[in-house]
């Protein structure tokens, strides 16, 4: 295969269509779902996407549910700091 991908990696696939800032934010997202994330019960960098908001971790075998493209979305960690919060609060 030509050296095609180098700048566009996964996203070489698409070619010329749908335009640069497409094709980048496909490649941005794919990166960040492939790669290893941290599991919250073990704390090892095992984690890989089973399927679309399906995580599991490869040391431990614990299966939980997140965002599509990413275990914890940004939602997801507000929704944390704010029951963290209200822990603290119940237990004072």
């Amino acid at each position: 295969m030509a050296k095609r991908t180098k700048k566009v990696g996964s996203a070489g696939r698409f070619q010329a269509r749908y335009g640069v800032r497409a094709r980048t934010r496909v490649r941005d997202v794919e990166i960040q779902q492939r790669a290893k994330h941290k599991c919250p019960k073990c704390g090892q960098n095992t984690v890989k996407r089973s399927g679309t908001g399906i995580w599991t971790c490869k040391k431990c075998g614990n299966t939980f549910a997140g965002g599509a493209y990413i275990p914890k979305t940004a939602q997801g960690l507000d929704v944390d700091k704010m029951l963290k919060g209200s822990l603290k609060n119940i237990s004072e």
